[in-house]
């Protein structure tokens, strides 16, 4: 016979509501915020593709060969910025300031490298708008501007996560900065090989 500790078990083993999958506010809201800027970027690559096919005013140009480099240097960012996130789960506080120091300066020379990038376009002529200007060229000023724009954002958030690291907020059980931070920076540098590919075939 059962007894009543018996029947009371089973009853709470019935009751007992099935775990949910859960993530945390902060981590959603970051992959919200992702999927808006991924909507963004594919309606701009579109209206490119729209744009270029209309071939009114389309004057094609040789893109700065700048652009090879810069996409080395933010693959080699997202590599630090990884290492950094592994050396923080094993509480490897001194390599994961330097990591997060490297990662920065990458991105810095990143951006210095777009820049220099826009001032070749300018020696050949190409602007972002006026009598010269032709959508090529403008289109190319606005998809790099616009994620130079994310990428400052996220050296931003870079130093916020240095800074916690100096005050020891970042280590293994307290990762949910710095892996935030690494999801963007690395969303970020795929997003960059992306528009890079996607300009490289279709400019």
């Amino acid at each position: 016979m059962i007894t009543e500790l018996e029947k009371q078990k089973y009853v709470e083993l019935w009751d007992e509501p099935e775990p949910t999958l859960s993530m945390h506010p902060q981590k959603f809201a970051l992959w919200l915020f992702l999927v808006t800027v991924v909507m963004f970027f594919a309606a701009l690559t579109s209206a490119y593709i729209v744009r270029r096919v209309e071939g009114r005013d389309w004057l094609a140009f040789e893109l700065p060969s700048m652009f090879w480099i810069t996409s080395v240097v933010i693959i080699l960012s997202s590599i630090t910025m990884h290492w950094a996130y592994f050396s923080a789960q094993k509480d490897k506080l001194v390599t994961l300031k330097a990591m997060l120091v490297l990662t920065a300066i990458l991105g810095v020379i990143f951006l210095i490298g777009q820049f220099y990038a826009w001032i070749y376009l300018v020696d050949h002529k190409i602007f972002f708008a006026g009598k010269e200007a032709n959508p090529a060229g403008s289109f190319l000023y606005i998809l790099t501007g616009l994620h130079g724009i994310h990428l400052v954002s996220a050296i931003v958030f870079l130093l916020i996560v240095l800074f916690l690291s100096f005050n020891y907020k970042i280590h293994a059980k307290s990762l949910l900065t710095i892996e935030m931070c690494t999801t963007y920076w690395h969303f970020l540098g795929a997003l960059w090989i992306y528009l890079f590919i996607f300009l490289v075939n279709y400019h």
